[in-house]
Formats: structure tokens, C-alpha cells, sequence
């Protein structure tokens, strides 16, 4: 036993170093070798072209301006719902609550694509309404505001979850003596709470302005008919049109749009720097306000705004499957469902897409859990500083853009791996292991939280009464952790299989994903097929999020977002 114990731990010599070797592949590897990438190309002069080309300035500003825009559009949504959510005794939290962080979890192609269907002279919906503007009016969706607003749709429930969190955790004794002191509820607000909340605010902020900065699918649809073009849809546009430069160009644009995420986490962590949030005393949500007859107003008043994020784009988007083409009004007459006979029984394309998607979200989901569990063990019981820099490690493909995730392994995999001689670009295998980069903190965080809850006595016993580590993970581990790791598989496959901005640039032809299907339908022309097969997809989604919800109450606190 001794040399495979660790002397005084239950962690085996063997493992940390496992998890350090993970991590340098799907974390280090690839980062390096953009950043190769892109120093070579500065050193061959390649730099110079990319930044004399305009379309990059254009981009540039593009990103920056959606990406602001959405971000303050975030934060207006996502702050008044957390606060209406947390601190009042408002009615229906808990259906809000899941309600509003279901556009997160929706692809943000689908959400654009039900937006553009919603709107617009040729919606079908709005037709059937007599509410439509004339033909020949612009969409409105096509332009830079439009992008802003269904960032701002799509990132609000961010800002939502970094907020309520702190809101969680606010002294309820410092309100009740403010209360007592004779302070109003809006002097409580005012002087207590909402300094008190700055630091999750500017958390929600920084997470919504990078989730912007390299979004994807919601640019993609809007921006390009309109000529639009933000870094990542600009990036996708320089694969298409591949030329001996490429790598070089996209690895550059890629940096750069790492550079504008890592700027937005500086400017958060240069807002909190030195400022000191600690609370003492009791905390929780019973520091709450009674907003009486407001709630009257304020009830219907988050109903409606829920109505049109999430109700009418969705009826939207059904009633652009159910008509024969877009354009078409949506009447009793115009119904039919070819568009579904088609996606499910007809199109090779999108059989063989959800064949993909659901394939490499479950094996993305399977194969990251033993190695989460793994991970977990180990993590959990360091707290040393290079255990802290593992963690940090793991966290960041998850925090960087998709597109830059993307563009990495490509340059990783786009000649033959050494020795073994075995092409992975161009195959199903380049969009697993990009996966499982992006998607490991999602599949750990919910793993560490379990083991942080486990007592080690009982892993202690069994080891002083001659239990193996197999064993002891097999008897006692494992059967403590399972609820936490159904969650962490749900999770990953929720978000794994409507993934779109890795894919986007990894698949060919046989390797299309969900994702990529919607878009190149609707690039296509087909929006009907398009949307059918978003609405499929949108249907999954809450499916899985309702199975989170009925696991919730065996599961560590935080795991299921929308949930205390």
C-alpha cells in the first residue's frame, strides 16, 4: 500500500498528476498553440495584413458596441428580476424563476431565428394578427440593435445568477436593525443593499459582456444578411473563404477577441479592487421587503416581460414550422406538418445532426464524469496554491469564447498527430475533445460542491479497515456523489448538444450538429424546416431543465441554478 497511498491521505500518488496531464491537454495544449500561431504570424509580418484589412475594425467596433449595448440591456433585465425575485414576497418564484433562465439554455440561433419569425413584415404570426408591418419594411432585427437586444435577451439570466447569489447571502440582521432604526424600505435599499450587491452586479456584467463578445449563433443570423460582421462571425466568413493565410489570420483575430473578454474580467476586477464586501452576522433570503399592493402591478408586470422573451417567440417559431414557406400568413387553412415530417423522416441532413449532437452529448457528458469524479477527489482535498492554478486551469476554455476554443484545436489537430499518424480534423472526434475542454468545469463544478459536503470519516474508515481506492469509490464515494453527478450529466449534455460556435468551424460533411444544421437551414432559405427542427430543439431543452428540477431537492445547494 505504501508508494500508492499517499502518506497521510486517502489520494493515491497517482492521481493529481492524471489530473494535471487532463488538464495540460485540453487546457494548455491548445492555448499555446494558438498563441504560437498568432506570435509567428507577427513574426512573419502577417500581422500587418490583418490589422491594414477595415473589415477588421469594422468587426472590431461591431463587437464592442453589441456587445456593450447587450450587456446594459443584461443588467436593466437581469437586476430587476433578481431583485424582485430575492428580496420581495412576490408570488410564483419559483416558475419565474425557471421561466427566466430558460433563454440561457436555449441555443442563441434558435432564439434569433424565433425573433426574426416574431418580427417583421413576413412573420407568419403577426400576418395571422393583421398586425404586420407593410412588405417592403426592413426587419428590424437586422441591424446592430437588434444583435444588442437579443444579447440582452440571452445573457440577462447571467447577470440574474451572479446577482441572486450574492443577494442570498445579505445580513438580515443589518436590514431588520436599519428597519428598526426607523429607515424606510427604500432608505434599506438605497444604503444597505445595493452596495452590498455591486460586487454581483459587476460579476453579472463581465460574464454577460464576454458571453457577447463571442457569441456566435445570434450574430450570425442577424448580422451577416445584413452585412454585419462581429470577430466571430468575421473569423467563420475567413474559413470559408480558406487561403494559405488562414490559420494565421484567424489565430490573430482570435487573440483579439481574447483580448476584448479578458479586458471586460480586468475592468471587473479593477471595479472591486479594494473595496472590502465582507458581511457578518445572519444571512438569507427572510431579508426580504413586502411590497403589498404593488405585487398587484409588479406580478403582471414579470409575467409580461416573460411573455415576450420566451412565450411569443416560441409561438412564433411554431407558427413559422406550420406554414408551407415564410412569408406565409398562419391561418387554419396554410397549417401543415411537413415541415416536421420532413426534419424527422426525410432530411438525411438533420437525422444524421441529431445523430451527432446527441451522440457527442452524451459521450461528452459520460466520459467528462469519470474524470470529473477524479478531478473532484482531488481537487477537493488540496489547498495548496497549485491546486488553486488546476482549478483556474479548467476554468478557462469554459470562460474564453467558443470561437477562440474552436480556432485552437483546429490548429492542435489540422496535421496528423505524431507517431500515431491519425488525422482528427475533419472528423467527429475534433468536436468531442473540444467538448470536453469547454465543457469540463460545467461537468466539475457540480461534483466539487457533493465532495465538499461528504464526510471524510467515512472514507477514512473504510481505508483504516483495508479498503482500496476503487473500492472505497465504488462502496462509498460514488452512491454519495450520484445525485450531484446525474446533475453534472444533465447539465453537460443539455449544453453540449445545442452547442453551436465550436461546431460551426469543426464540422464537415457527416459531423453536423444541431447547431449547425439550424443555420445552414436557414441560411438556406428553408426557415420553415429551420424552424421546425428549432422547435424540436427547444422542446429537449425544457425537458432536461424539468428533470433538474424534480432531482433539485437531492442535490448540493447551487447545482440547479434557477433553484436556492
Amino acid at each position: 500500500m505504501y508508494g500508492y497511498i499517499r502518506p497521510g491521505s486517502s489520494q493515491p500518488v497517482w492521481l493529481f498528476p492524471l489530473v494535471v496531464a487532463v488538464v495540460l491537454i485540453l487546457s494548455v495544449l491548445p492555448l499555446a498553440r494558438l498563441a504560437v500561431t498568432g506570435i509567428a504570424a507577427l513574426a512573419n509580418g502577417g500581422v500587418w495584413a490583418v490589422l491594414g484589412d477595415p473589415a477588421l475594425w469594422s468587426a472590431t467596433y461591431y463587437t464592442l458596441v453589441t456587445a456593450i449595448l447587450g450587456t446594459l440591456i443584461s443588467l436593466v433585465i437581469g437586476c430587476a428580476f433578481a431583485f424582485l425575485l430575492t428580496l420581495t414576497d412576490i408570488r410564483g418564484k419559483g416558475a419565474l424563476s425557471f421561466l427566466f433562465v430558460l433563454p440561457m439554455m436555449i441555443p442563441p440561433q434558435v432564439t434569433a431565428l424565433a425573433w426574426v419569425q416574431m418580427t417583421g413584415p413576413s412573420s407568419p404570426l403577426l400576418k395571422a394578427l393583421h398586425i404586420a408591418p407593410p412588405m417592403g419594411s426592413p426587419q428590424p432585427l437586422y441591424s446592430l440593435s437588434g444583435i444588442a437586444l437579443l444579447y440582452g435577451v440571452q445573457h440577462a439570466p447571467l447577470v440574474y445568477l451572479a446577482l441572486r447569489s450574492g443577494l442570498m447571502s445579505l445580513p438580515r440582521d443589518g436590514v431588520e436593525a436599519a428597519r428598526l432604526s426607523g429607515a424606510t424600505n427604500l432608505r434599506v435599499f438605497r444604503d444597505i443593499i445595493l452596495p452590498l450587491s455591486l460586487p454581483g452586479i459587476i460579476a453579472g456584467a463581465a460574464i454577460s459582456f464576454v458571453s457577447c463578445t463571442g457569441n456566435f449563433g445570434i450574430p450570425a443570423i442577424l448580422g451577416i444578411p445584413a452585412s454585419i460582421y462581429t470577430l466571430p462571425t468575421l473569423i467563420f466568413t475567413k474559413f470559408a473563404a480558406f487561403t494559405s493565410r488562414t490559420f494565421g489570420d484567424v489565430a490573430l483575430l482570435s487573440a483579439i477577441i481574447a483580448i476584448i473578454a479578458v479586458a471586460g474580467l480586468a475592468v471587473q476586477d479593477r471595479a472591486l479592487r479594494g473595496r472590502d464586501y465582507r458581511v457578518l452576522g445572519l444571512s438569507g433570503a427572510t431579508a426580504a421587503f413586502e411590497i403589498g399592493g404593488w405585487k398587484f402591478l409588479l406580478t403582471p408586470l414579470l409575467w409580461l416581460v416573460l411573455f415576450f422573451m420566451l412565450a411569443a417567440p416560441f409561438f412564433a417559431l411554431v407558427a413559422g414550422a406550420l406554414v408551407p414557406a415564410y412569408g406565409v400568413p398562419f391561418t387554419f387553412k396554410t397549417v401543415t406538418f411537413n415541415a416536421f415530417y420532413e426534419i424527422l423522416f426525410r432530411q438525411a441532413v438533420t437525422r444524421t445532426a441529431f445523430a451527432n449532437s446527441l451522440s457527442l452529448a452524451a459521450g461528452t457528458a459520460v466520459c467528462l464524469l469519470a474524470v470529473t469524479v477524479l478531478a473532484a477527489y482531488a481537487l477537493s482535498r488540496r489547498r495548496d496554491a497549485l491546486g488553486r492554478i488546476v482549478s483556474s486551469l479548467i476554468e478557462i476554455p469554459y470562460s474564453m469564447p467558443g470561437i477562440v476554443m474552436a480556432v485552437s484545436f483546429i490548429l492542435v489537430f489540422a496535421a496528423p498527430i505524431p507517431i500515431l499518424n491519425v488525422t482528427l480534423y475533419g472528423t467527429i472526434w475534433i468536436i468531442l475533445i473540444a467538448y470536453f475542454s469547454s465543457f469540463f468545469a460545467v461537468s466539475l463544478k457540480p461534483v466539487v460542491s457533493a465532495f465538499h459536503q461528504l464526510d471524510p470519516a467515512l472514507e477514512e474508515a473504510a481505508r483504516l479497515s483495508g479498503a482500496g481506492f476503487f473500492r472505497r469509490l465504488k462502496d462509498i464515494i460514488v452512491p454519495l456523489i450520484a445525485p450531484a453527478a446525474g446533475a453534472s450529466v444533465i447539465l453537460v449534455f443539455l449544453i453540449a448538444c445545442n452547442e453551436l460556435t465550436i461546431s460551426a468551424l469543426l464540422w464537415s460533411a457527416g459531423t453536423q450538429t444541431l447547431g449547425v444544421a439550424i443555420y445552414n437551414l436557414d441560411d438556406s432559405g428553408s426557415s420553415d424546416l429551420a424552424s421546425a427542427l428549432s422547435v424540436l430543439v427547444v422542446l429537449m431543452v425544457v425537458f432536461m431543465m424539468l428533470l433538474l428540477e424534480l432531482m433539485a431537492k437531492r442535490l448540493p445547494k447551487g447545482v440547479v441554478p434557477w433553484r436556492s
